[in-house]
């Protein structure tokens, strides 16, 4: 199963209002979880079963949380039992075809 998601707060005590210090944090989570995952510039996108990823998400949530008192959660999943190396799979099969 793919498990897509962005995590962020939102409010930001930097003067630029970035929010890239508390992303980070949720990153390193997810590295030490080794769950396989791809992090993009808009989503974080792991591959594994229902609970360990979920786990991952909520721990890397709470971890932006203590960067703010709100945090902003977008999720995505395919939930496709059964089915592994789907994280290169499903762009190798589009690339397949593009030629």
């Amino acid at each position: 199963m793919l498990f897509a998601f962005s995590v962020a707060p939102t409010v930001s005590a930097a003067e630029d209002g970035s929010v890239s210090e508390a992303v980070a944090a949720a990153i390193q989570v997810v590295r030490a979880s080794g769950i396989p995952h791809r992090t993009d510039s808009m989503f974080t996108t792991l591959e594994g079963e229902w609970d360990e990823c979920m786990a991952v998400v909520k721990r890397a949530c709470e971890v932006v949380g203590e960067h703010s008192p709100r945090v902003s959660l977008v999720l995505k999943a395919d939930l496709r039992p059964g089915r592994t190396g789907e994280l290169d799979g499903k762009v190798e099969r589009v690339e397949r075809l593009l030629g």
